[in-house]
């Protein structure tokens, strides 16, 4: 194993927290001890950047005692005792502080890294509505561009040009506004992460009153989105003055619009909350979203306008843990709110787009192969869904069930009895004699009596059950609903041509199998069809995934072969969606999955099928999918029929979002691997 492989920072992560220290109404001096206490407990904790609020050392809500003289070389004594104490810390510090300059004073954010204060940030906007007077004792920073200030005894960079970046750690790169700064139509982060910054932080008052900890969460998941970023957040708690306000202590930690995580409220504790983001991430967005580059150029640029302020951050490559909730299931929500959201969002996109089809082809009826398994089972029933809707009859789609060699009477039954529930034009056609006749006309063994199940084999019954469907929806005007999902497209699970890879509208391409579960799942809890439907979808759903194409005792196992598709959709997901390293993937599945008891499951997933996989079982699979996916089955998603796209996770199309050479080979992917996995 590559010795960096558990390390966070290896893998472009960062550890960032938002401190909540206990306030004292205006003394600096004890302030600069709670701040240097937790800074202490963030080293224990190998914390990269710590989030005080604001004005932490002067205190916030002092009115006319910010522009008294003792007050503010109180400060400035309180801000040298937090910088000697930062000598031997490892954590970079965001503190607030008053700070005079050239007659003016400022509300400020001042970055402290290992004795060292890298650069002081002035307030942009300041508020001067409501229950704030800010413009009473502090002037703006808009425009303040390429000056110093003096602080304890330097002239360090001041103004709002600054970023701050780690010479050693290149994904370490920072920026820093001020609280009303992100409530502006214009917050400065934007220009701070247009550039360069991966992490902007808010060092906030921001007095609670009710619903106020909704708007705060709301600005702040919506600047990481819009600015492609880390946004960390950290507003004062107990201990500041309630002469006509209160504070609650609001600290989260969002990415890309996710929030990680979020501290606890009206904490009469100090409060360190801590979340690793991932910076390799946000990168990725970056390159993939053309409108961030847009936005730069729109912007002149603004990497040539702020200043890059270098600091030494001397990582250790250690394994510090992942303080980072993984989802097991990225293509499915793990709180019951967004996963009944996302279902609901999920099946309708599919339905609309049947409907749409089947509407503007003008055709007679929709055409399904019904094996009884899952993809067939959850086309037909979105099918149905259309039907209904377009307010047509069940009746207008043919339903088509092919026994082969290996069908079992159980599946079977679940079609016929799937079909009859849901009150569609049923037909089975044996597909054993036509199969045993061209098995017997290419001189397959199997045709002279020899028991020979290779993959011919199984592609005749795969290629005959297609080809009954489409001559059939010619004969009957209309249209084949393709059965594959996106799962079996990313692994080439599927026969290519006349087989189950073609159909005329490909309704499930954009779902992958972990979905299509929970969308079943979904449909059952929320009365989509009747109780005789919902009874035969229960069965289904715990059915042996399997294509049943190999006569024998014991059933295929799909998953035996191809490995489990639980991790095969996590590979999937941060390969099409994310772009990711290999060994990245690795890292990120291990954290998902090596503890079966650990963490959040969606809600109904089976307590027996909750499973544990380790390392060895995930880098075996995680090779195959690899050889798989880049070398092996691009072809067939190379002529994908047209199908919607459905997670936000990415889709396969060639039209959309995955274009690739159909010749490629996976080597890099796999010397990626082998070089820095496990």
């Amino acid at each position: 194993m590559n010795p960096r492989f558990g390390s966070i920072h290896h893998h472009r992560l960062l550890r960032v927290a938002a401190a909540t220290p206990l306030a004292t109404v205006g003394d600096p001096a004890r302030n600069a001890a709670a701040t240097v206490a937790i800074a202490r407990q963030a080293h224990d904790a190998a914390v990269d950047l710590v989030v005080f609020p604001e004005l932490s050392l002067s205190s916030y809500a002092i009115d006319d005692l910010h522009l008294q003289s003792a007050q503010r070389t109180a400060t400035l004594a309180a801000l040298a005792a937090v910088r000697a104490a930062s000598a031997d810390l490892s954590p970079v510090l965001l503190v607030g502080a008053a700070l005079e300059r050239n007659g003016r004073l400022y509300n400020c954010a001042v970055a402290i890294a290992r004795g060292r204060i890298l650069g002081v940030v002035p307030k942009t906007f300041l508020p001067n509505y409501r229950e704030y007077y800010e413009k009473r004792h502090f002037a703006g920073g808009a425009g303040l561009a390429g000056l110093t200030i003096p602080v304890d005894g330097a002239d360090v960079p001041f103004g709002t040009d600054l970023i701050f970046a780690a010479a050693d750690l290149p994904h370490f790169v920072f920026h820093a506004e001020i609280c009303e700064d992100y409530w502006a139509p214009t917050p400065p982060s934007t220009m701070g992460a247009l550039a360069g910054a991966l992490v902007c932080a808010n060092l906030s008052a921001s007095n609670v009153t009710v619903g106020k900890s909704r708007e705060r969460m709301m600005l702040s998941a919506a600047q990481s989105a819009r600015a492609v970023c880390a946004y960390v957040y950290s507003a004062t708690g107990a201990g500041e003055s309630t002469t006509d306000l209160a504070w609650d202590g609001q600290g989260s930690v969002h990415e890309l619009g996710d929030l990680l995580a979020a501290s606890e409220r009206f904490d009469h504790a100090a409060e360190l909350m801590v979340a690793d983001v991932d910076c390799e991430l946000i990168s990725q967005e970056r390159l993939r979203m053309g409108t961030f580059n847009d936005a730069a150029i729109q912007a002149g640029h603004p990497e040539t306008r702020f200043r890059r302020i270098a600091f030494d951050h001397a990582p250790t490559f250690a394994d510090v843990g992942l303080e980072r909730a993984v989802r097991r299931f990225p293509f499915v929500p793990d709180t019951p709110q967004s996963l009944d959201e996302d279902c609901y969002e999920a099946f309708n996109i599919q339905v609309e787009g049947i409907a749409k089809r089947l509407v503007a082809a003008n055709a007679k009826r929709l055409v399904i192969g019904v094996s009884g398994g899952l993809d067939s089972t959850h086309a037909l029933i979105v099918a149905a869904k259309a039907l209904d809707r377009l307010g047509r009859p069940r009746t207008d789609i043919l339903g088509i069930t092919m026994p082969g060699f290996a069908t079992s009477a159980g599946t079977k039954d679940n079609a016929w009895t799937l079909m009859r529930a849901l009150g569609i034009t049923a037909e089975e056609i044996d597909i054993r004699p036509a199969a045993e006749r061209l098995l017997k006309d290419i001189g397959h063994p199997y045709g002279a009596g020899e028991p020979v199940y290779d993959v011919t084999f199984e592609n005749v019954q795969a290629g005959l059950r297609t080809d009954y469907l489409f001559r059939i929806a010619n004969q009957r005007e209309g249209l084949v609903v393709g059965t594959g999902d996106l799962s079996e497209l990313a692994l080439g699970w599927c026969t290519y041509g006349v087989g189950d890879q073609m159909s005329h509208y490909a309704v499930n391409a954009g779902v992958p199998k972990t979905l299509i579960q929970f969308l079943i799942r979904w449909a059952i809890a929320t009365d989509q069809y009747d109780p005789a439907t919902d009874a035969v979808l229960d069965a289904i759903l715990g059915q042996e995934i399997s294509p049943e194409l190999v006569p024998g005792e014991a059933m295929q196992s799909t998953e035996a072969k191809i490995g489990p598709y639980a991790l095969n959709d996590f590979f999937a997901h941060y390969v099409i969606r994310h772009g990711l390293a290999p060994s990245k993937i690795a890292f990120l599945a291990h954290a998902a999955w090596r503890d079966a008891d650990a963490g959040r499951w969606p809600i109904g997933y089976p307590v027996e099928a909750r499973t544990a996989y380790d390392l060895p079982t995930i880098r075996m699979w995680l090779e195959r999918f690899l050889v798989r996916f880049f070398q092996t089955s691009q072809f067939k998603r190379s002529a994908l029929p047209n199908g919607p796209k459905v997670s936000a996770g990415g889709a396969l199309s060639p039209r959309g979002d995955w274009r690739a050479p159909s010749d490629g080979v996976a080597d890099a992917w796999l010397q990626e691997l082998a070089a820095n996995g496990p």
